[in-house]
């Protein structure tokens, strides 16, 4: 649905995005981070046709964004950071005028403004001028117009800017919604919404790109082995956290054992895996057998936010070698 090959963008010496390959399939939702001027929004300009690339290509539906920009324009719904609204018209008003610019037919218009603000609560400020509502109904009414055409494409950059933890919520539930009719690209500084959200990720830093993969994949990549995490409690008495370690690192396969967290007689630890070694039966038995209760046994995997500040960190640290 989405396509890039070799996209770059430059001002004069500076390189906004170099060289970024990546493909968005039909139906799913992509989540686009990196720091600030890392060269989201730039990307979405050009694959929205608001700025041609300086090198490689990109396509939307098969549609170039350089030769055919008006064939990407109609299958693509855009939310900007800033929401495209005009003040001085009221919500429906705004919306009828953005549905008949979007080629809406007319005896389509208004049963499908309706549904978007159905769809996106707005209903209680269809009558009220834009500039009277707060940033939270503004969003939701940008959202709106994104979504009024029906498009193949979303690409939304941060959709909930300013929004209250119900109404993120709300727009979450949106979103998901929208998925498998759409193909959305959801550019966020909120990794948990990617991580609730989101199919797959892509990560850029410097404008180059860093990773591209589902969530799950990047996290067990980065710990390069399994990792277990426990929690174990004394059944009576005392339990010193040096004893389980002793314990554990006894079981066939394990790396290394570390203590999370401890409390009085009950202790969190990480176990790593040797490569190619399943241990979490062997490790259930070592805690039974030890006379112990075990109330934890999970596969532990980074979170977002440690994946997304572990591979920017390292492209930082390349970058200053270089």
């Amino acid at each position: 649905m989405i396509k890039v090959e070799n996209l770059t963008k430059r001002y004069d010496n500076f390189v906004a995005v170099r060289s970024i390959d990546f493909e968005v399939e039909k139906g799913q939702i992509v989540g686009f981070l990196g720091p600030n001027g890392a060269g989201k929004t730039t990307t979405m300009r050009i694959l929205t046709c608001f700025m041609p690339p300086s090198e490689g290509t990109a396509s939307v539906a098969g549609f170039d964004v350089l030769t055919h920009p008006m064939d990407v324009k109609k299958r693509i719904g855009y939310l900007p950071e800033t929401p495209p609204l005009y003040p001085e018209m009221e919500v429906s008003e705004y919306l009828t005028f953005v549905g008949k610019l979007k080629g809406i037919p007319s005896t389509d218009l208004a049963r499908r403004v309706k549904e978007v603000e159905h769809r996106c609560a707005v209903t209680d400020v269809a009558g009220k001028l834009i500039s009277k509502l707060s940033k939270g109904y503004r969003q939701r009414v940008g959202l709106a117009q994104a979504i009024i055409h029906n498009p193949e494409v979303l690409i939304l950059d941060e959709p909930t800017s300013g929004l209250d933890p119900k109404q993120i919520h709300e727009t979450r539930e949106l979103i998901r919604s929208l998925a498998g009719e759409h193909t959305i690209i959801l550019s966020t500084h909120i990794l948990s919404e990617v991580e609730q959200t989101c199919d797959h990720v892509i990560i850029i830093s410097k404008g180059a790109m860093v990773a591209k993969d589902s969530v799950a994949n990047l996290t067990s990549r980065l710990r390069g082995q399994a990792t277990i995490a426990l929690e174990i409690e004394a059944a009576t008495g005392s339990l010193e956290s040096d004893e389980v370690i002793a314990k554990l690192s006894q079981v066939a396969g394990v790396n290394k054992v570390i203590t999370v967290a401890s409390r009085v007689g009950r202790h969190d630890f990480e176990v790593e895996a040797q490569a190619g070694h399943d241990i979490r039966a062997d490790l259930a038995r070592a805690v039974v057998s030890a006379g112990w209760n075990l109330n934890e046994l999970r596969a532990a995997a980074l979170s977002l936010e440690e994946v997304f500040l572990e591979l920017t960190a390292s492209e930082k640290a390349k970058g200053a070698s270089e």
